[in-house]
């Protein structure tokens, strides 16, 4: 039986964790993402849902 609410959490952590990253590349000045972009909530969307798949097998 899968548990709805760990499968959330982890889903939720993966975004958080791609957000930061991609964060903490913009103010880096690694990628170039305007600071009123919703682009980088995006691409930390998709990533975060490949982190999410990659992983969570794994926990």
């Amino acid at each position: 039986m899968v548990n709805i609410k760990k499968e959330l959490w982890l889903f939720i952590s993966a975004f958080g964790i791609m957000f930061a990253v991609l964060s903490w590349l913009q103010e880096s000045n690694l990628i170039l993402l305007n600071q009123t972009s919703s682009l980088k909530g995006l691409c930390a969307l998709f990533t975060g849902s490949v982190l999410y798949i990659a992983f969570r097998k794994n926990l």
